[in-house]
């Protein structure tokens, strides 16, 4: 399944290649004329080039032909390196209709990189393969949304197909998986998640979801578990018990209550595990829901008051 609308393949040859000063014109302002070109200005001795140069070369290709680049030696170029007042190396300009229009100086990390060359093919009135994807997860999401957990699953799969690094697919591909049940399939994928993105809040997210789904299996009845809480209020097993029931069946705003009953009564029961309840649930949520906002906000008064 291909979820992408990109510009025609190219040679990788023709996507990537070094310049020079005779070909700049050809390779750079006439090129630019009809997608934007990055021109990477590097030399052989520069460290941090030797880091950045790749970490570009993979970026344009992953944009499969929206963008450009052409390598510049500085040390064999440097009429070229005078005009654009090249000042330190790596220098990094984008160049559209024949005009500088983004840059920047200095090695970045990938992210920033690839942000950077996402921005300049929207900027010069195309759509980068980062912005179709993210779009495909929104649909994706949309789908889970309306408890289609198996079409939202094939449609994270194949955004993952094209970018097997996107926190968002594969966060939202453990999640289908929890909401159709399987949380043995969830937890292979979870763990089986790129180093690079494993730490992500995509990925946080998903897990902490993974083992709300887990105790959910456990948890027992809700009324036995109030009942038990109303005859000794200082039975925090119990209590604890009774969080997980009312998350289990939907009531997450009243978990998060008595889980704050609890860390009052008694922070460091059981090693702290209404706090590290409260966060695994924060976690599963979004950072803006009004009930992560409001016990977050009832937790800190709680801990430094």
């Amino acid at each position: 399944m291909d979820l992408l609308n990109t510009a025609p393949d190219s040679d990788a040859a023709d996507l990537i290649k070094d310049g020079s000063e005779a070909t700049f014109m050809a390779d750079v302002v006439e090129t630019s004329q009809e997608v934007p070109v990055i021109v990477d200005f590097w030399a052989p001795w520069c460290g941090p080039c030797k880091t950045l140069g790749p970490m570009l070369e993979e970026a344009v290709t992953a944009a499969k032909g929206a963008v450009k680049m052409v390598k510049i030696n500085v040390d064999e170029a440097q009429m070229i390196a005078s005009q654009m007042r090249i000042q330190s190396i790596p220098t990094v300009y984008a160049f559209f209709k024949g005009q500088p229009v983004d840059g920047f100086q200095g090695a970045l990390p990938g992210s920033e990189i690839k942000a950077f060359v996402d921005r300049v093919i929207e900027a010069a009135g195309g759509e980068s393969p980062g912005g179709q994807l993210d779009e495909a997860v929104a649909a994706a999401e949309e789908m889970l949304a309306e408890g289609a957990a198996s079409d939202a699953a094939q449609t994270f799969a194949a955004i993952l197909g094209e970018d097997p690094n996107h926190a968002g697919a594969y966060g939202g591909l453990v999640r289908a998986h929890i909401a159709a049940d399987d949380l043995e399939q969830a937890e292979a994928i979870l763990n089986g998640a790129p180093a690079e993105i494993s730490n992500t809040p995509e990925l946080e997210a998903a897990h902490a979801q993974l083992e709300l789904a887990k105790q959910a299996a456990d948890a027992g009845p809700v009324a036995e578990l109030t009942a038990a809480v109303e005859a000794d209020p200082d039975n925090h097993q119990a209590r604890f018990d009774l969080a997980q029931a009312l998350h289990a069946n939907g009531d997450v705003e009243e978990a998060v209550a008595q889980l704050l009953d609890l860390f009052r009564r008694d922070r460091e029961w059981n090693d702290g595990a209404a706090k590290a309840q409260l966060f695994t649930i924060f976690d599963a949520l979004k950072p803006n829901d009004p009930i992560v906002l409001n016990g977050r906000r009832k937790l800190s008064s709680m801990i430094f008051a």
